[in-house]
Order: structure tokens, then C-alpha cells, then sequence
């Protein structure tokens, strides 16, 4: 029988052992789930670099189609002014042309009118719809960057690289323009393992590589893959109090529950989902902008624009999260959600003022919805605001059907909704598109008004846009006025002019803009009348 000392001595070795086994259990456990969250992560990541990629191919298309669409005869100087307007209104293009043969250029905006054309190669690769990509045209060659010349029928584009997402996470990322050796390209976090697998770049999925992994998206259209990437050694730094819990427990039941919880957990991380609960949860939030009259410097209205920060705490922006919804076909649901906080938080304040006007965006989607005019009706019964106090603004280049756009802002006007062309210049309206579609104002966008006293090509625009504006009897609203320049630049034609812009005040949540305009309303009037720097500069 054993002495109470070797007893003492096997529960000890055998509490050892299966501690030594817990732990290594554990720790196995530990990396295999750190690993697995990660890739998670990685592919929600790449999966919203993706989504920018397929943004900036849809600019691509927009612009070959606005080359097409040059109103001058090929290579005249009429079109190489009109190419250089259309390059100044783009921040993701260098150069836009017109070509002939192998990649011969004849003409560009930065070039002008190519008299003795060189001889090119023939280009990389095409795309199924027959755009021909270039990275090794004579004129564009950078040892900084693949640039990359996008040809299709007689046009061309020429891309700068491309912005990143504007969200924060300690991954790495990289850009493979199909054909060519990747590139680096603006990743969340410097450094970290560089993929070198071709295979692993240019195939979507999630892959592991040694002790490197990688998460790859791919444009469904385009020819652009991103890959988020980071090493097992960081998951582990970034986990390693995780790791030590994991450890010290020595459960391996524990261990399995943690991991289907985090798998179940991560699944749920798509932006997509985190959007869809935000709106059922109604956690967006909802900030105003000013709109002043430059001639009387009166704030006259206010742009309701919708903030969202999902679920770990990064702030999205709306060019991201409405793509996704209007991808997802769930846009109505965001539109609705900013219509019931723009009754609620500014009703009361409508209703003593009438004559004040709010400006909410409508997607698409919206204008094809029958029941999106009897929503707003109802929606301003009960608040007992008047419909003219809501102003209804689609993009110019709303990828919804003519008549059906016409048909829904003429059903909106009967209704008392005034209709604004948001971001005018950006898209392809001609005079008797907007004739026909009777709206009652366009606004500026704001890279005409940054142009101003650069003595870009783009200024030489303003005045036939306002002149166009005029002869049609349209409102004027100016968006992005920052200096006093550029509003007094808008304050000298004849005609009334509005503007937003952080001269005039920056965005912000509804009682902090209620309180600047009542404080504004108490101004004496020859304060009221001083101009636009004095209005409601506020944070």
C-alpha cells in the first residue's frame, strides 16, 4: 500500500500531467480559434475593400462612357478641353483620351493632340466586355505604381492609385491588378508578411500559407482582387492575454463553446448584417448642415445627413453603408429610418417655421417604390409638418429609368416636395434631361467649388452652369464653400444663390443645430446681414 507520500506524489504527477495536457490542449485550442477569428476578420475586411474596388470600376465605366459621349469631334481642341473637365471632375483618374490601334495614343487632357504617336505594345489582357488593359503605355510609366490604362472602343482612361477604405484595423492589405505583380497598396497597418503566392492574390477565398494568412476578394466585374493579410505571430500578440485565459482554464469543453461562439459571433460581422441591425435597432444617428442665402446670409435650410458606427466601433462612411444597402436591396428601410428622425427631431421645430426647409436623399430605389410618396404623406401628417418643409434630393446620375424618375418627382411636386439634383457635374444631365424632368433646383458639387481660384479648367465651367441654371429657372445650391473666396465668388451673379459648406457651419445633431438657429433668429438684422462668415461656425 502506498506511504500517504507517494500518494501525496501520483495525485501531484497526475494533476501535473493532465494540467500539462489541459494546457497544451488549450493552447492548440487557443491558436486555432485566435487563427479562425481572424481569417473572419480578414474576410470582412477584403470584403469591404471589394466593395470600394467595385465603387471605383463603376467610375471607370462612368468616365470611358462620358469619353464617348465628348460633344467635339475626335481629337479637336473642343474635345481636348472638354477631356480635361472631365479629368478635373474625377479624383481617381490621371489622364482620359482617345486611341487608335495597339495602344496608339492621338489624343489626351494631359497631353493634348499626339502628333507623332509612338508605337505601343499590345495591351495585357482583355476583359470579358472588351476593355483592354494596359500597365506598360510609354507615357504612364511610374517605378512607384503599375499604372493602368483602361481602353475600350476608341477610348481611354489612365487610373491614379486607388483610396483606401476609411476604416481602421490592424490588418495589412494589398491590391493585384490582375496581369501584373502586386503592389502594396495603402494597407491599415505598415509592414507584416507580403503574400508572394500569385494564386493566393487573384483567387477569392481564405487561405493559409506557413504561419501568413490571407482572406481575397475579387471585383465581380472588374479586375481588381484585394487581399487582407496578417501573421499568426500577430494574432497571437494582439490575443495574448486571450491565450493565457485559454490556457489557465484547461477546459476543453470550454474551449469548443468559446470557439462555436466566436464562429457564430464573427458570421454575424458582416457589414451588411451590422447594417440591418443598426436600422432594426434604429442606431443611426442623424447630424444637419446649414443652407444659407448668400445675399442675405439667413439660414434658409438644412441637409439631413445620416452617420452610422458599426458594431467594433469604426465610423463608416455613407458612400460605403448606402452602396451596401442599395447592393442589398434593403436602401427603403435606411430612407425611411432618416425620414422618421428628421420629423422627430426637427418636427417641432418645422412646424413654428414652415418656410424651412429640410433636404433628405433618395435613392433609386426609392423613386421606383409606388408607396414611397404615400409614406412621406402619411409620415407628415402625423408629425403635422407640411410636405413643403421636406425637399426631396436624388444623385444626377441615379441609375433609375427616366420615366420612372420623371413619373416619381412629378407625384412628388403634386405633392408640395420640392426636387434637387444632388451633385450636379458629376453625371451627364443636358439641358433637356433636366427640362423634362421639371426639378426645382441643383446643387453644385463640391468639386466645382474647390476649383475656384486654382485657375483650374474646371472654373471656366461655373458660369455656364449657373447661366444654364438660370435659363431654366432653377434654384442654385452650392455644396463644399470653405473660404470666403469661394463664397464671394457665388455671391456676384444676379441670381440667388444658396450654400453649405463648413464656412457656414459643419454638420451637427438637431439640437445643437436648433439651438445655433434660434440664437441666430435673436441676432439684430443688421447682424443677420453681415455675410456668410459669421454663420454658426460650429464643431
Amino acid at each position: 500500500m502506498p506511504t500517504l507520500k507517494k500518494r501525496y506524489a501520483i495525485v501531484l504527477a497526475s494533476t501535473l500531467i493532465l494540467a500539462a495536457a489541459g494546457s497544451f490542449c488549450g493552447d492548440i485550442l487557443a491558436l486555432r480559434i485566435g487563427v479562425w477569428v481572424y481569417q473572419a476578420r480578414l474576410d470582412n475586411y477584403a470584403s469591404q475593400l471589394a466593395a470600394n474596388s467595385e465603387y471605383f470600376g463603376d467610375e471607370v465605366r462612368t468616365a470611358l462612357a462620358a469619353v464617348d459621349a465628348s460633344p467635339s469631334s475626335s481629337c479637336s481642341d473642343g474635345e481636348v478641353k472638354y477631356l480635361r473637365a472631365l479629368i478635373f471632375q474625377s479624383n481617381s483618374l490621371k489622364d482620359a483620351g482617345q486611341m487608335r490601334g495597339d495602344g496608339q495614343i492621338e489624343c489626351s487632357a494631359d497631353m493634348g493632340r499626339v502628333r507623332h504617336p509612338w508605337p505601343q505594345t499590345k495591351p495585357d489582357f482583355v476583359l470579358p466586355d472588351g476593355a483592354a488593359i494596359y500597365t506598360k503605355l510609354t507615357p504612364y510609366l511610374d517605378n512607384n505604381f503599375v499604372a493602368v490604362t483602361v481602353e475600350r472602343g476608341h477610348s481611354f482612361v489612365v487610373l491614379t492609385p486607388v483610396a483606401r477604405l476609411n476604416i481602421q484595423a490592424p490588418l495589412h492589405s494589398t491590391r493585384t491588378i490582375l496581369g501584373t505583380p502586386a503592389k502594396t497598396d495603402g494597407g491599415a497597418k505598415p509592414g507584416g508578411p507580403h503574400p508572394a503566392d500569385p494564386r493566393i492574390l487573384t483567387t477569392q477565398g481564405i487561405y493559409r500559407e506557413n504561419d501568413n494568412l490571407y482572406a481575397t476578394h475579387c471585383s465581380a466585374s472588374d479586375f481588381i482582387c484585394d487581399t487582407a493579410y496578417t501573421s499568426v505571430s500577430e494574432v497571437v500578440a494582439a490575443n495574448r492575454m486571450r491565450f493565457r485565459g485559454c490556457i489557465a482554464l484547461c477546459g476543453l469543453i470550454g474551449a469548443c463553446i468559446g470557439f462555436i461562439s466566436s464562429m457564430i459571433y464573427r458570421r454575424n460581422k458582416s457589414p451588411e448584417q451590422q447594417l440591418r441591425r443598426a436600422i432594426r435597432r434604429d442606431q443611426l444617428r442623424m447630424v444637419y448642415q446649414p443652407i444659407v442665402d448668400l445675399a442675405s446670409g439667413r439660414i434658409e435650410g438644412a441637409e439631413a445627413l445620416v452617420r452610422w458606427t458599426d458594431e467594433e466601433g469604426h465610423a463608416i462612411g455613407p458612400d460605403i453603408f448606402v452602396r451596401v444597402a442599395e447592393r442589398e436591396g434593403f436602401v427603403g428601410e435606411l430612407t425611411r429610418l432618416v425620414v422618421r428622425h428628421v420629423l422627430r427631431e426637427l418636427g417641432p421645430m418645422l412646424r413654428s417655421h414652415p418656410d424651412f426647409r429640410v433636404s433628405i436623399n433618395v435613392a433609386s430605389d426609392d423613386l421606383a417604390d409606388p408607396g414611397f410618396p404615400d409614406f412621406l404623406a402619411t409620415s407628415l401628417a402625423q408629425a403635422g409638418v407640411v410636405p413643403q418643409s421636406l425637399v426631396i434630393e436624388i444623385t444626377e446620375g441615379s441609375t433609375v429609368g427616366f420615366a420612372v424618375a420623371t413619373r416619381a418627382i412629378h407625384a412628388l411636386r403634386e405633392r408640395g416636395h420640392s426636387v434637387h439634383i444632388d451633385d450636379f457635374g458629376t453625371g451627364y444631365s443636358s439641358l433637356s434631361y433636366l427640362q423634362n424632368l421639371a426639378v426645382d433646383a441643383i446643387k453644385i458639387d463640391q468639386s466645382f467649388t474647390r476649383s475656384i481660384g486654382t485657375g483650374s479648367v474646371t472654373t471656366a465651367i461655373l458660369p455656364q452652369i449657373l447661366a444654364m441654371a438660370d435659363a431654366l429657372h432653377l434654384h442654385v445650391i452650392v455644396e463644399g464653400v470653405e473660404t470666403e473666396q469661394q463664397a464671394e465668388y457665388f455671391a456676384a451673379p444676379r441670381q440667388p444663390v444658396q450654400a453649405q459648406g463648413w464656412l457656414f457651419g459643419r454638420p451637427v445633431p438637431a439640437e445643437d443645430f436648433c439651438r445655433n438657429l434660434a440664437g441666430r433668429e435673436r441676432k439684430p438684422p443688421v447682424e443677420e446681414a453681415v455675410g456668410g462668415q459669421q454663420m454658426a461656425n460650429v464643431a
